[in-house]
């Protein structure tokens, strides 16, 4: 088969074809840099060398943004498996014990148990597990795969954590056995607008490049009527047919509200809602390839894309310290989901403190 390549610039390529076959490799990237498009790539070039491969993500809706463009690359699909960490790990222990996999208070798994049953099986022979999004799996995940003797190769940024069990690159690599670290640069999704915004939540010691393709300013809505934000989203989905809106929300509650919105205020828009308490149905599988608007958890957010973000509930964050760092980690992640436009809202009549700081000339207020 000739090995084929999903859009990546001269820099991506270069970054992939270095990486050697065999061995743990760990590559840092931030937002927009194409570290699912990386992962995708490398799972489907490792599968071609023979041996079961996974392509593994935290985030189930992640799982079915990556899905299809293991598919697009033609007939070595069917050699990836593509999977969230905790169904691949489940399906592995049962196979080797019969047993459900032991949990720990953290929700994910006991790694005693894991790395014992490892040490009593044999080497996974040919086994290559990439990872999307690698700094929301904690150490012991990385420390078990070791045991296995797999190919690890993991996609990383430990400035867009949103999980308590997550890991730096620095656990990740000594998990990994002291694999050096490799860096792809570059913001290849947002408007140098977006990321201009992005950086006021940025933690990390380096700062991310600008882009330097641009669109329209941020802005900021004041919402001081309940039907204004469903308002506000009608308008952009007929305004705008072809684009993806997503609506990133911080609870449940809110989302299935705003569904409900919608859904009696525009029908023919057929909204969709992802929800991780959803455990199939109409809630659970999404078809994010669809313009049109989509409510997601903040939870959910990691690694996804959309033409037009809109966090509108930032109200809800007002008495958290602005200088917090998992706060401002969690609106950078938020902000850079944007590819054309972002909008942040609050209700009230104050901003939130840490949407207060960033001045005017960078965010819009509406």
């Amino acid at each position: 088969m000739t090995l084929s390549y999903l859009n990546l610039t001269e820099d991506q390529r270069a970054a992939l074809d270095d990486l050697p076959f065999d061995g743990n490799h760990l590559v840092s990237g931030a937002p927009g840099s194409g570290k699912s498009l990386l992962a995708v790539q490398r799972a489907v070039m490792q599968a071609l060398t023979g041996g079961p491969t996974v392509l593994l993500t935290r985030s189930n809706l992640l799982r079915q943004s990556i899905a299809p463009m293991v598919s697009a690359l033609g007939p070595s699909r069917d050699q990836v498996e593509v999977a969230t960490a905790h169904s691949w790990l489940a399906g592995w222990y049962r196979e080797q014990t019969r047993a459900d996999a032991p949990r720990s208070e953290d929700g994910w798994y006991d790694w005693s148990a894991f790395v014992r049953t490892a040490t009593l099986t044999e080497p996974a022979s040919g086994l290559s597990v990439v990872v999307d999004e690698g700094q929301d799996l904690p150490p012991g995940f990385y420390r078990f795969c070791r045991v296995l003797g797999a190919r690890v190769t993991v996609y990383a940024d430990e400035c867009q954590q949103l999980t308590e069990t997550h890991s730096t690159l620095a656990e990740i690599a000594k998990a990994l056995g002291g694999c050096p670290v490799r860096e792809i640069r570059g913001n290849h999704r947002n408007t140098r607008q977006i990321a201009e915004v992005a950086r006021h939540f940025h933690v990390g010691h380096t700062v991310p490049d600008l882009p330097q393709r641009n669109g329209p300013p941020p802005r900021l809505h004041a919402f001081a009527r309940p039907g204004d934000l469903r308002d506000m989203l009608v308008g952009m989905a007929q305004l705008h047919p072809r684009h993806s809106i997503g609506v990133i929300l911080r609870s449940t509650r809110s989302q299935l509200s705003l569904m409900t919105q919608l859904d009696r205020a525009a029908p023919r828009l057929k909204p969709q809602m992802y929800t991780a308490e959803a455990e199939h149905g109409r809630y659970r599988n999404l078809d994010l390839a669809r313009p049109g608007i989509t409510l997601v958890n903040r939870a959910s957010a990691k690694g996804l894309g959309f033409d037009i973000v809109v966090v509108p509930d930032t109200h809800t964050d007002a008495g958290t310290d602005p200088t917090s760092a998992s706060l401002r980690m969690a609106y950078y992640v938020l902000a850079t989901r944007a590819r054309h436009e972002l909008h942040f809202g609050h209700e009230g009549e104050s901003e939130p403190p840490l949407i207060a700081q960033i001045p005017r000339r960078d965010l819009v207020r509406a």
